[in-house]
């Protein structure tokens, strides 16, 4: 699918979701900066604010975090009861096929996870449904854009760097800095 048909297509959504009372869109990103991951998801509901989430973690895999970030959008938006479909749209249209597969098995926690949430949410109403739409920053879109930037442009210092460094949580440091 060409480039502009699939922005058009998320335009389509997007003005679906926004028009409808028991829909909402979760639009996520993740980034790594510094061995900090910063995941944020933005969840746009019909006639309430934007519900905007951050999450940080320091030594965690990309991957991790979008995971984090996906089960963090997707556990707000079944947590409204009037919802009855959810359109995820994120650049990890990959990863979000992770959760929902059992063989995974580095992912099976995030699996565990969400699957009860989503277990709930499906047995409300046979109608209810969610949709994953991919959305790579290349492509510009308005939404995916703010939310992508706000992780890039994040900038954050921790409380305790020497946690972060892999040679502080070596065992022999570790034991002689208790010894001391």
């Amino acid at each position: 699918m060409n480039v502009k048909k699939h922005m058009k297509n998320l335009d389509e959504v997007t003005f679906k979701v926004f028009s409808n009372l028991s829909s909402t869109i979760v639009v996520l990103d993740a980034s790594i900066k510094n061995q900090v991951a910063t995941f944020i998801s933005y969840i746009h509901f019909f006639d309430k604010p934007v519900v905007k989430t951050l999450h940080r973690a320091i030594n965690i895999t990309i991957a991790k975090a979008k995971l984090f970030a996906i089960r963090c959008g997707i556990n707000q938006a079944v947590a409204n009861l009037n919802v009855k479909h959810i359109v995820v749209i994120t650049d990890s249209l990959y990863i979000a096929r992770k959760i929902l597969n059992s063989f995974t098995h580095p992912y099976q926690i995030y699996l565990a996870a969400i699957s009860i949430e989503l277990r709930e949410f499906f047995s409300k109403d046979s109608q209810n449904c969610i949709e994953f739409w991919d959305c790579s920053s290349k492509q510009q879109w308005v939404l995916y854009q703010l939310v992508n930037k706000e992780t890039k442009n994040m900038i954050f210092t921790p409380l305790f760097p020497y946690k972060s460094s892999w040679d502080f949580c070596k065992k022999s440091e570790c034991e002689s800095i208790l010894s001391q």
